[in-house]
Formats: structure tokens, sequence, C-alpha cells
């Protein structure tokens, strides 16, 4: 149980404390790893990669301890602008805090060495009375089983979110739509492996939300002057509650190539594209990945060669989501010959073709080529339809590439400025899906009688509902706070913190939900099933975990982390 001697803003206090002693540590091994990987002040990519589970494991403990870092400080701010104490997000806050702790430590115990640490100096934080006092009291079972208790009693509600009666009123707008529409649509399109059907594609036509992303002089719903990340987020996040594959990803292609078009288009192709787009005519596609080329965009091979009025696309890309539907394809190519060049050879496309509902098309334009489409069988994230797409002479007419002649040699960077977005809108999307585990596995645990009484009431099952809230407001809390980050040029870094820890998040809550339900879970017929097949997702698309690991957050954290250890 939480000493009752300490007040809810002394516990976060005292939690703040314990969580900076495990991050000097991660900064300590950061250090080190600098030390051992930099020359004349440089990191070299070759060397940092001889140290490839160690930079995972860091990556992994600073992402799941910036989450802890947000999240008490939201308890923090529910305490100051209520003047009241808040105490069930205190205990959700503090009881994720000591799992976080404890995970790093754990981690940087198992390999000392290679994180530049003596078992002295892990053991150094456990050592100290106060701390192991915090902990041990945190971790009790009695301590989380009467969390869960309290997670039963509340239905599952996991206290204030702080937002705006702006950002309130689009979240409970998108709810109700999400209750009404996408929830009874989803398990048909999930198990027939349909597309998206207008009934609701149309009506998130009429409600603005392809345009949440394109400023309000292009059409969209976005203020001129001050971009909206965190109300994308409450749109996404409620969307991917009714379903990740039937609603819970429309948003991202659109505010992928929007923000590349506001990065590095034309005026006259803003004001021609970005209106259509955020009316959702047409619907957008991304085309990045290739079948040997995954997250290392700079391999990429497909080609552009000039030809008389623009560009002739031969090569083929995978994974384009929606690629069928949409009548809009973002599509970065070589348009240089010399390899040498990498990703400075590469340029953005905007690829028109007709929109097909099938799971395959065929598109062959007077102008000549041809571009095919296959729609690639998944597991789950049904709905949206991921296609390999093969282009043969495909003509784009030259003012199709994105910047017009300017943008020659800059597909790359066009293409990283959406990707944040991206990466923070994956983060809702676990939100997403995790709430509605989350919600029927209540549910499904006060119902289910086992052995005289509901399971509800049994301490395993209070215990796992107990982490399932701290982790799930852990995750919302990072993704919002992050949101609001980004909308002031900064928190790229904590974009990628926040998909890395949610997606992982997702699979494991997700599968305790599905675990709760038993061999009703493993059944089709319950919904949970399918949240535990398109949680597996998130981990993979928009930078899969090991590459956000290795070669966005742990180059970054070496490369500005502190002298050696």
């Amino acid at each position: 149980m939480s000493d009752v001697s300490l007040n809810d803003g002394q516990q976060l206090e005292h939690a703040v404390a314990v969580l900076a002693a495990a991050t000097q540590l991660i900064d300590r091994s950061l250090s080190a790893l600098k030390a051992r990987t930099a020359q004349d002040g440089r990191v070299l990519p070759a060397r940092l990669d001889e140290h490839q589970l160690a930079c995972v494991d860091l990556s992994v403990s600073w992402s799941e301890c910036t989450a802890a870092k947000f999240l008490l400080a939201h308890a923090q701010r529910l305490i100051a602008e209520s003047s009241a104490s808040n105490t069930f997000t205190t205990q959700l806050a503090t009881l994720f805090c000591a799992d976080a702790v404890t995970n790093t430590v754990n981690r940087l115990r198992t390999r000392p060495a290679d994180f530049g640490l003596s078992l002295a100096d892990i053991s150094a934080i456990e050592a100290d009375a106060a701390t192991a006092g915090f902990l041990q009291q945190q971790l009790a079972a009695q301590n989380i089983a009467a969390i869960g208790q309290m997670v039963l009693e509340r239905d599952g509600d996991l206290g204030p979110d702080l937002l705006s009666e702006h950002h309130t009123m689009m979240r409970d707008t998108f709810r109700r739509f999400a209750d009404d529409v996408v929830a009874p649509l989803a398990e048909e399109i999930h198990r027939q492996d349909l597309i998206i059907p207008d009934e609701i594609l149309e009506p998130l036509k009429e409600m603005g939300m392809f345009g949440l992303s394109i400023p309000a002089s292009y059409g969209g719903l976005q203020e001129d002057d001050q971009e909206d990340t965190l109300g994308m987020i409450v749109v996404t996040e409620e969307l991917s509650r009714g379903s990740l594959g039937a609603a819970g990803s429309l948003i991202t292609r659109p505010e992928i190539l929007s923000r590349a078009l506001l990065k590095g288009g034309t005026e006259e192709q803003k004001q021609h594209w970005l209106p259509q787009i955020a009316v959702g005519e047409p619907l957008c596609a991304v085309a990045v990945t290739e079948p040997n080329y995954g997250s290392d965009v700079a391999g990429v091979r497909l080609r552009a060669t000039p030809t008389e009025g623009g560009w002739l696309l031969n090569g083929a890309k995978t994974w384009c989501t929606f690629g069928g539907k949409a009548g809009l394809l973002l599509v970065l190519a070589r348009t240089s010959a010399d390899m040498e060049l990498g990703h400075r050879g590469l340029s953005m496309f905007l690829v028109e073709k007709p929109s097909s509902d099938g799971h395959d098309f065929e598109v062959t334009p007077e102008a000549g080529g041809k571009l095919t489409g296959r729609a690639i069988a998944t597991m789950g994230y049904r709905g949206m339809h991921s296609f390999e797409l093969f282009f043969d002479d495909f003509f784009v007419p030259a003012e199709n590439m994105l910047g017009d002649a300017d943008g020659e040699g800059k597909g790359f960077y066009y293409a990283m400025a959406g990707f944040a977005g991206g990466r923070i809108q994956t983060a809702a999307r676990a939100v997403g899906v995790m709430r509605a585990a989350f919600e029927k596995a209540i549910s499904y645990a006060k119902d289910r009688v086992v052995f005289a009484q509901p399971i509800a009431q049994y301490q395993l099952t209070q215990v796992k509902l107990a982490r399932m809230a701290a982790l799930l407001l852990a995750c919302r809390q990072i993704t919002y706070d992050v949101a609001e980050l980004m909308d002031t040029g900064a928190g790229d870094m904590e974009a990628s913190a926040a998909k890395i820890f949610a997606s992982k998040t997702a699979e494991w809550l997700t599968r305790e939900a599905l675990q709760i339900h038993g061999g009703m879970g493993y059944a089709e017929e319950t919904p949970v099933s399918r949240y535990f097949a398109d949680a597996r997702v998130l981990s993979i698309f928009e930078g899969a975990e090991e590459t956000l690991a290795l070669k966005v957050i742990a180059r970054s954290l070496v490369e500005n982390a502190g002298g050696a250890a």
C-alpha cells in the first residue's frame, strides 16, 4: 500500500527523485558509448553498430523513463491545477515509475560492462534506503491489487486528461462516431478483409477529418499560424479505439502528404492539392518502402528517368497502405543515376491514379506506361489494405515533382517532414487500440465467473488490470505531451520514444486482455482477438522498432551525450 505518511505531492516528488537516479545511469551509459564510438568528437555509425544490443536496451529504457517523466508531470499538474489531490492518478503514476526504474536497472544489470558500468554503479540505486523503500512499496502485490480494485470500481476511468474544451469536443465527437459507426462495422471488415466502406469514409469527409493537418488558407481546419498535432492525436485515438484498420489510420497518410507538400511544394502545388486532400478527394497513400529496402530510405531503387514533359517511373514499392483506394500517391524515387549520392539523389512525385476498391488493380494511362498493384494478405490491420506496386515506364508530368524543378534531390527531406507526425500518430493509434482492449477486459472480468466468483475478484486479475491502467495512462500522456511539443517545433526524438514505447506496450496489453478472456479471447467472435492481431503491426510500420532504436534514438542520444564516463 502507499505510504500514508506522505501526501500525493510528496509521493510524486519521491518518484521524480527515484526516476532521476535511473536516468543518470542511462546518461552515464550513453557517455561511455560515445567514448567508445566517437572519433574527433564525431560518433561513427559503423562503430556504434558494434554495440547494437546496448543501443536498443538504452533506447527502450530512455523511452520508458521519458514516458514516466511525462506521466509524473501530468499527475503534478493535476494537483497544481485543481488545488486538490488526485490519489488514483498519483498511484498509477508512481506504480508506473517504479516499474520503469526496475526495468531499466534490470536491463543494465544483465550486461553492465556493455554499458560502461559496474555492478556497484547499478546496485547503488537499490542500496539507497529511500529508493529501495519506494520500489518495494509500489511493487508490493497488495498495493498493485488495491490499484486494480480501484480500476474496477472506476470502470476503467483513468482520471482527468486536462484537454482543452476544444480538444475535448473533438474527442467526444469522434468517440461517438467510433461507437456508432465504426465499431459495428469493424468485425465484418476484419473477418471478410473488406476495404473501408463509404459508410465510414463519407461522414468523415463531411466532418473535415482529412483537413485536420491542413491550414485554413488551403481549405483545412488548422489555423494558419498554429499547428494542432494534439487535435489529430485525439481524433486518431478515438477512431483507432473503434478499429485500427477500418478508421484509425485514415488521417495518417493525408497528414504525411500534407506535411511534405507544406515543406517542399510550390505555391501552385499547395493551392492545387491541399484543398482537395482536405475534403478527402482524392484519398492519399504514401509509397516509400521497397521490397529490399524497408526503413533504409536512402537505399531506394525505384528509378525516375527524365522524358519529354516529365518522368518515367520504373521499379517496385511495397507496404503502400491504402494504395488501391487512394487517388493520389506520394512516391519517393531516385532521380540521379549516381548511387553514391544516397538520399541526396531522391525526389518526391505526386502520382495520380484512379481509385480502386479491389485487392488488385492495373492502370494504363493514355500518356503511357503501366502501374499495377496487389494487396498483401495480412494477419491483422485489415480494411486499409497494404499494396505491392509495380511501375513500368509509368509517366508522371514534370509539374508533379514535389517542389517542381527545385525539388529534385530533396525528396528524402520532404519525406522526413511527414514521418515524425506519422510516429506520434502511431503512438495515438496504439493508445486507441489499448483503450478498446482495456475496456473489454474490465467488462469481461466483471462478468466471467470462475470457481464461484467473478475473475475480477482474484488478485492476479487485479494486478493485470492495474498494470494495464498504468501503462495505458503513461502511453496516453507521453503522446499528448509530445504532440504539444511538436507544435512548438520540438519533440521529434520524443515522438520516436512515444512510438516505440506505445507500440511495444500495445502488444503486451492486448495480449493480457486476450488472456483475461481465456478461450473466448482466442475466438474471432470476440473483438480482443482483432485488437491483438492489429497491435502487432504497430511496432513495424512508420519506422520499425529496431530502426528507430538504433538509427534515430540511440544515435541522437549518444551524439548528444556528455563527456566520457
